[in-house]
């Protein structure tokens, strides 16, 4: 078990609870009647913050969950210092604290941008995209995809201008890959060294990569990504805050990823 804010929010659900709910068990079986006198300040404290942290517990663990983008490795997708909502349901209803799946509800597709936990730590969340499903054989050579044998088609959309904390990619090609069925944008550095194979995606695992190729961390170095690794998928920016880029970006902000 992690003790992630995860845990320690269950636990502010759990102790807020138990002290309100005592107390007015208490007054029930004393005959005392309800705020007759002022309430001790612990339970006063517990009843104003029961329901705030019992609505984020609900809302964090099975319907949306905010995300800070602390790297480059999704450029130009993502840009550091975007503010993400990851949707928690898309990929089943999982407990929280212990992550036990408990209702089946859907499973990632090929393209989409997915938040898990790094199998190697999996106190550290990462954010990719799937590339290769459960069954699947991946192929990079040459800085390009290949699935199942199929080409994933690049265009060239010519060189990328970095902005703020992403500058130092300026120069990097920017290509539109259409992904066997799905077109978005990467980042290419011709000459910089990657890692070229195939990669046989095992059941119950998927293969990731970051849409800025040759500056991610990603399951061409370290393997697979569990099933029960995942988090769940992002799917809008609501804020990007870069000092470097001269505070909020107001033009990403509103942005469905895809």
């Amino acid at each position: 078990m992690d003790y992630d804010f995860s845990f320690f929010l269950l636990v502010a659900t759990v102790v807020t609870g138990i002290v309100w709910g005592g107390y007015l068990i208490y007054l029930k079986a004393s005959g005392q009647v309800f705020l007759e006198e002022k309430e001790p300040l612990l339970v006063e404290y517990a009843r104003s913050f029961f329901p705030i942290v019992l609505i984020v517990l609900l809302l964090r663990s099975f319907l949306v969950e905010p995300f800070r983008i602390p790297s480059g490795s999704m450029m130009p997708t993502l840009l550091v210092g975007d503010f993400i909502l990851v949707n928690k349901y898309a990929y089943g209803i999982r407990l929280p604290v212990i992550n036990k799946k408990i209702i089946e509800v859907g499973e990632p597709e090929r393209g989409d941008i997915v938040v898990f936990r790094f199998p190697k730590n999996p106190k550290v969340d990462y954010i990719k995209r799937v590339v290769g499903l459960p069954g699947d054989k991946i192929a990079y050579y040459n800085k390009k995809v290949y699935v199942n044998g199929k080409l994933a088609k690049q265009t060239s959309l010519g060189r990328y201008q970095g902005v703020g904390q992403g500058r130092n990619m300026t120069g990097a090609e920017l290509l539109l890959e259409d992904l066997i069925g799905l077109e978005h944008e990467i980042l290419i550095m011709r000459g910089a060294p990657t890692v070229e194979g195939v990669f046989q995606v095992p059941a119950g695992h998927y293969f990731v990569m970051g849409d800025n190729r040759d500056n991610s961390n990603d399951s061409r170095y370290w393997g697979f990504v569990p099933e029960q690794n995942l988090v769940g998928r992002a799917f809008f920016i609501w804020m990007n805050w870069d000092l470097e880029n001269k505070g909020i970006a107001f033009e990403r902000i509103g942005t469905v990823l895809k």
